[in-house]
């Protein structure tokens, strides 16, 4: 039966065959369910089969849900991971755990500026463009280690790591490659003093090459809620 439960476990068992494939722990991946699009029934549908992570990419939509699923409380973690527009970066500061998506210090300093003083720090992943799409946010990675060094001066946010989304490709090879690079550019960074531990980079197409390269994060919404509707 092709029920959420159900997707939501082949998609952990996709995680734990790419972890044995690669030498890592499954346990060492998290999966951040993204409910673009999907009504907050669909995201109660996976917190009742064990999902606590859920991402969203649109403040508006995100936060109708975040009011549906109060109730659930303290048992969710709320990750933003789409482009952080100066208008909305109250609600991102307010309301969520994470924040994958930060490419402008101008967003970071405002973020740690409208963090609640009484809340933990907002956790946060410098974004990388790492195939110079000019449809997509994130910084070139020539430019990564002086906003990440920026960002992680900045009170009221933890700097935790790097996240990317790659151009679509199904050449597994350059998924890999991409990957690869955003690993590295994490890697000179913790070089140079900075205690980063998430990289949060791979989809439902690509989680695989994602962990083979070291992702500890992977985000994945049509594997686990469905298609979503063209818009």
């Amino acid at each position: 039966m092709d029920t959420i439960e159900n997707r939501l476990q082949a998609v952990k068992s996709r995680i734990a065959a790419a972890c044995a494939q690669a030498g890592r722990d499954p346990r060492d991946i998290v999966l951040v369910a993204v409910g673009k699009q999907f009504p907050a029934d669909a995201l109660r549908a996976a917190h009742a089969a064990g999902q606590r992570d859920f991402g969203e990419n649109q403040v508006q939509e995100a936060a109708a849900k975040l009011d549906a699923l109060a109730g659930l409380g303290l048992r969710l973690v709320w990750h933003f991971i789409g482009p952080v527009q100066s208008n909305k970066t109250r609600t991102v500061a307010e309301r969520f755990d994470w924040v994958h998506s930060i490419d402008r210090l101008k967003i970071a300093e405002r973020l740690s500026a409208q963090r609640p003083a009484a809340a933990p720090p907002l956790q946060a992943c410098v974004q990388v463009n790492v195939s110079g799409e000019a449809s997509k946010g994130g910084v070139p990675p020539a430019e990564a280690s002086a906003l990440a060094h920026a960002v992680a001066r900045l009170p009221r946010l933890a700097l935790r790591g790097l996240m990317t989304i790659p151009e679509p490709t199904t050449d597994q090879a350059l998924a890999r490659r991409r990957f690869e690079t955003v690993r590295d550019l994490q890697a000179a960074l913790v070089r140079d003093g900075l205690p980063l531990d998430t990289l949060s980079m791979g989809m439902s197409d690509d989680l695989e090459a994602a962990i083979a390269a070291g992702a500890t994060m992977v985000r994945v919404g049509t594997a686990i809620f469905g298609a979503r509707r063209r818009t």
